[in-house]
């Protein structure tokens, strides 16, 4: 299963996505596809996203059982605590 989130992204780029992945809420993709397909995506979606921020989820073999990829002025960090992945949120949100 992959998901990805993008906020303030072009729409011309959601409707790209959409022809891969249903899109069940605005800028929330979800899909399944293999690994070379998710990767050609997230590398389009880095590259159209402008001035946006999107976030990958994927499933993975690791204590998690998935992995996250961060790209662009995404509002929240990702953190890394000895392999586990957590996703910090800005005091003043």
């Amino acid at each position: 299963m992959v998901v990805m989130v993008l906020e303030n992204v072009p729409t011309s780029l959601r409707g790209e996505l959409t022809r891969w992945m249903l899109e069940p809420k605005a800028g929330v993709f979800v899909g399944k596809m293999s690994a070379m397909v998710r990767d050609r995506l997230w590398i389009k979606v880095c590259k159209k996203a402008g001035d946006g921020g999107c976030i990958l989820f994927h499933n993975t073999n690791n204590e998690q059982g998935f992995a996250i990829r961060l790209w662009g002025n995404y509002k929240r960090q990702l953190r890394d605590f000895d392999g586990l992945f957590l996703i910090q949120v800005p005091e003043n949100q």
